[in-house]
C-alpha cells in the first residue's frame, strides 16, 4: 500500500511541477519548445525518482536499477549515433536554438515557418498551407537559413537606356510603399543593379511575410508594369541594330 500510494503522489507531484516549470519559463519568456523540453524532463525525472523510491519499498534492492540507468545513459551515447540520431540532434536543437517556433527557415532546399519542433523532427508550414516534416538528423549540420518572419523578395525590372533611371527609381520605390505587406525594417532597396546590352536593369529587394511570398511578388510585379506604364518609362526587349554598308561593285 505504501508504494501504491507513493506512486499516486509522484504522480501527481510530477504533472505540477511539469506545469510549474511550464508557467515559469512562460513568464520568463523562454521559447516554447524549450519550455516544453525542461516541463517534460522534470516530469521524467520525478517519475523516475518515485518508482525508484516505491520498488525501495517492496525490500527489492535498488542498486541494480542505479547501475541499469547509469548503463542506460552510456548505451544511449552511441544510440544517438544509430537509430536514435533523430532525437540527439532534437535535443541539440532544443539546446542550441538556431530557429524556434514561428521563424522562416530554408533547409535541404526546403522553405517554410516552423509550426513545432519536437526531439525526432521539426515541423514546417509552407506558403501553400503544406506540412513538411524533416527529422531532425537532416537538419543539424547543414547549412540553415533563417529569415525570421519574413522572407526576401529579389527581382529585377528593366529599363530603355533613354529613360531617367533616377526618375525610375523614385516610381519603383512608391510602388513598394504602397504594399502595406511589406516590411518597414529593414527597408525596401531599389537600385542599379547592372548595365545590360539592351538596358539598365533595376534591382528591387524587400521583404515580405513567408506566408504571402508569391501573392505579394505577383501583386507588386503588376503593380511595376502598371507604374512604368504610367510614367511612360520603357520596358525594353532585347534587339539588335543591323547596319548595312553598301559595297561599290567594281567594274
Amino acid at each position: 500500500i505504501g508504494a501504491l500510494i507513493i506512486l499516486v503522489i509522484g504522480l501527481k507531484l510530477s504533472g505540477w511541477l511539469s506545469r510549474l516549470v511550464l508557467r515559469v519559463c512562460e513568464k520568463r519568456d523562454i521559447d516554447v519548445t524549450l519550455a516544453r523540453f525542461f516541463a517534460s524532463s522534470t516530469k521524467l525525472m520525478v517519475m523516475m525518482f518515485v518508482i525508484i523510491i516505491a520498488i525501495g519499498k517492496f525490500g527489492i534492492s535498488i542498486a541494480p536499477f542505479i547501475a541499469a540507468l547509469g548503463a542506460l545513459a552510456f548505451g544511449s551515447s552511441f544510440a544517438i549515433q544509430g537509430p536514435l540520431s533523430n532525437y540527439g540532434a532534437g535535443l541539440t536543437l532544443i539546446l542550441t536554438r538556431p530557429f524556434v517556433v514561428g521563424n522562416t527557415i530554408t533547409v535541404q532546399g526546403v522553405s517554410g515557418v516552423v509550426e513545432v519542433i519536437r526531439l525526432a523532427a521539426t515541423v514546417l508550414v509552407t506558403e501553400d498551407g503544406e506540412e513538411l516534416t524533416i527529422p531532425n538528423k537532416h537538419i543539424v549540420g547543414e547549412i540553415i537559413r533563417n529569415s525570421f518572419e519574413n522572407r526576401i523578395v529579389e527581382t529585377t525590372v528593366g529599363i530603355s537606356y533613354a529613360d531617367d533611371p533616377e526618375r525610375a527609381i523614385d516610381v519603383l520605390q512608391q510602388v513598394l510603399a504602397s504594399f502595406e505587406e511589406i516590411s518597414g525594417d529593414p527597408a525596401p532597396q531599389v537600385g542599379i543593379e547592372e548595365f545590360g546590352d539592351s538596358a539598365i536593369n533595376i534591382g528591387l529587394r524587400y521583404w515580405v511575410p513567408t506566408q504571402k511570398y508569391y501573392q505579394t511578388l505577383y501583386r507588386v510585379n503588376l503593380a511595376v508594369h502598371k507604374a512604368l506604364a504610367e510614367a511612360r518609362i520603357t520596358i525594353p526587349f532585347p534587339q539588335q541594330d543591323v547596319h548595312l554598308i553598301p559595297v561599290e561593285k567594281k567594274g
